[in-house]
């Protein structure tokens, strides 16, 4: 089996609503690139990566020429072919890489008859238990779902549990100032008493603010705090003023970050993620490393459609140290671009794919649907906020929303 092809495909698949973060917002859609790889047998293999458009099309055509003739088999060449350490410090592709890598998987998968996870060290679990993901948010286009005040993330927390089932809640802060999203977050924990709770304000506060913070709610059924500040020594400060678990997705991503932590530790748990880590295998092998020496792991979101969403999966069901509830936004989303739609969540969990391969198929009408919806829309800037002409984030972030100020006075 060698590749013959490698396509990409951008999308942008619509939000229930808008979903503000410290850095901006989600505009009410994702925008993702599908890859496409194909081999001299026939087979297709899928893979997903976030953004798109022309730089990122052209970036997935410009690997043809790595690629043409490669055995899909071969992931671990891949690595050095694609995203060789020291030619990425001037040209990064561990996007790219991932993408390419959970096609080649997918292909491995489907050419053997077997699931990804078997070709992982086989399933530890059938299904993998998700957070809530909770946002503060704009309202959606017919002017319902608006979340600003603590009553309404409240009860948005309080629909997605009862229709998705789900028992442990992450709310994403750094929108609003400290103290507000602090008493929501309070205001949460006391709405479901029984169930666990994190916040993530994406690395916005001081370390004076974050300590501030995070001792303020250590009295609560907290994972942990995720990101409260930026930057390895901020975060080791924090850890060192509180009694709660520090997690991280943003500098702890790659083996040199992790193998600093491990000897100068700054964070308790490592959220990995199969694009930012260049693939579920270093994944797998990342979440080695953390059992190895008593690290906390658990699976991050990226902003997933249905193919990234099966790599979560995939990688959640053969990890053995994997003891917190995953993050994923997929219950955000209105649709997906997969055979049959979204997955299903029953009891805030998602069942493993058991079919050969990452198990989800491209549905080519909807690829064309949100093809087209991207082509109509196109990107938008992550890094601004809809609602607040001029603004742009900075770090520690001194310039916080104002919660008084409604969708129509914005």
């Amino acid at each position: 089996m060698r590749i013959t092809d490698i396509r990409a495909t951008t999308v942008t698949v619509p939000l229930h609503a808008p979903l503000r973060h410290s850095n901006g917002a989600h505009w009410g859609r994702f925008v993702r690139t599908l890859v496409e790889v194909e081999t001299d047998n026939g087979l297709v293999g899928l893979g997903e990566m976030g953004g798109g458009g022309q730089s990122a099309e052209a970036a997935i055509h410009g690997l043809r020429e790595y690629l043409i003739g490669h055995d899909p088999a071969r992931t671990e060449a891949l690595r050095f072919m694609l995203a060789n350490p020291t030619a990425s410090l001037y040209n990064n592709r561990t996007q790219l890489l991932a993408a390419v890598e959970f096609a080649c998987l997918d292909l491995l998968g489907q050419h053997l008859g077997a699931p990804v996870h078997d070709l992982l060290g086989g399933r530890l679990r059938d299904r993998v238990e998700f957070a809530s993901y909770l946002f503060f948010r704009y309202p959606g286009p017919s002017g319902q779902g608006e979340v600003r005040t603590a009553e309404q993330l409240v009860e948005n927390a309080r629909e997605l549990r009862e229709r998705f089932g789900f028992r442990v809640h992450k709310l994403k802060g750094g929108v609003f100032p400290p103290d507000y999203e602090l008493a929501c977050y309070r205001a949460l924990a006391e709405a479901f008493p029984q169930d666990r709770f994190r916040y993530d304000p994406n690395g916005a506060l001081s370390v004076e603010e974050a300590i501030r913070f995070a001792r303020a709610i250590e009295d609560l059924p907290n994972d942990f705090i995720e990101d409260p500040t930026f930057g390895l020594n901020g975060l080791r400060r924090v850890r060192e003023n509180t009694s709660l678990p520090i997690a991280t997705n943003t500098v702890v991503v790659n083996f040199e970050q992790l193998a600093t932590n491990v000897r100068d530790p700054a964070v308790d748990v490592i959220l990995l993620d199969t694009t930012f880590w260049g693939g579920i295998r270093p994944c797998v092998k990342a979440a080695g490393v953390c059992e190895t020496f008593q690290l906390g792991v658990a699976v991050h979101s990226s902003g997933e459609l249905g193919i990234q969403l099966a790599s979560m999966l995939h990688m959640g069901a053969v990890v053995p140290n994997l003891t917190f509830s995953a993050d994923a936004h997929y219950h955000h989303l209105l649709d997906d671009v997969i055979e049959g739609g979204k997955l299903p969540y029953e009891g805030g969990a998602i069942s493993v794919p058991t079919s050969p391969g990452l198990g989800v198929r491209l549905d080519p009408d909807k690829v064309a649907e949100y093809a087209e919806l991207y082509r109509e829309l196109g990107n938008y800037p992550y890094d601004r906020d809809p609602g607040r002409p001029g603004w742009y984030p900075l770090l520690p972030n001194t310039d916080f929303a104002d919660p008084s100020v409604g969708a129509n006075d914005a």
